[in-house]
């Protein structure tokens, strides 16, 4: 399946581009700071799905997923902190988070279920 038909795919596409508007609004000193961390957990999400999904087999895009999990959590821990720090409210975007993370689950439960 290419990764443009995945629903979870186009979810975190979203999720980037509300990710760079969010923190289009962060301190500028935190522009190299956090935001940079931020940025680039988020993109990482959807890129590891697509090349995920270009390879030739199920163990490799569950290996692809796998990361795109730990990208997810990661970012999920920035916005965290982001919230610690006053930056933000992280209620609407961890919600998308979980729900781009069960996504992600249950996309890999049924690559294991075809091994």
């Amino acid at each position: 399946m290419n990764h443009k038909d995945l629903e979870v795919w186009k979810k975190s596409i979203e999720l980037v581009t509300e990710i760079y508007k969010l923190t289009s609004e962060f301190p500028t000193e935190e522009k190299f700071g956090i935001v940079n961390q931020i940025r680039r957990a988020a993109v990482s999400v959807p890129s590891n799905i697509a090349e995920g999904s270009a390879r030739s087999s199920d163990k490799e895009n569950l290996r692809f997923l796998d990361m795109a999990c730990g990208s997810l959590a990661e970012l999920e821990t920035q916005i965290l902190i982001s919230e610690n720090l006053g930056f933000i409210n992280s209620q609407e975007i961890t919600t998308k988070i979980d729900n781009i993370g069960k996504m992600l689950s249950g996309l890999k439960r049924h690559l294991k279920n075809k091994l």
